[in-house]
């Protein structure tokens, strides 16, 4: 049951990601430009940019982290800040691995406190089959 319930919370958030996603890029006429960083074969982020006239402007940039057996134990995304032309920290979501279980902590950067805070109604625990 739990592991249904976590699940669920999982596509669901999922789904509202993907779907706030559509809508930016959509608001955008779709012209997003990704160019990924990577090392070692893997990719430790990436920038996306969007059409503004006839050149590029950027738009979010994304950061990964992975632990020693290549799974993603961090996710971090920043968006660009054109009136003091500089990234500004946004999200992050921790993986946690335990055996078959998987944690996916959400943390939303609070610019007062300068710390990303646990949004714990978006934490969600499920089984991974492909472990």
């Amino acid at each position: 049951m739990k592991a249904k319930v976590s699940l669920k919370m999982f596509v669901l958030s999922t789904a509202l990601l993907v779907v706030s996603l559509a809508t930016s890029a959509r608001s955008y006429d779709n012209q997003l430009i990704y160019n990924p960083i990577e090392e070692n074969g893997m990719t430790v982020g990436q920038t996306v940019y969007k059409m503004d006239g006839n050149t590029l402007a950027n738009y979010m940039k994304y950061n990964y982290k992975y632990d020693d057996n290549k799974r993603m134990i961090e996710s971090e995304a920043l968006k660009w800040n054109s009136n003091k032309d500089e990234w500004e920290k946004d999200l992050r979501i921790n993986y946690t691995y335990e055996g078959k279980t998987v944690t996916t902590n959400y943390y939303k950067w609070n610019a007062k406190k300068q710390a990303y805070i646990l949004v714990p109604e978006m934490t969600v625990t499920m089984d991974n089959t492909n472990m």
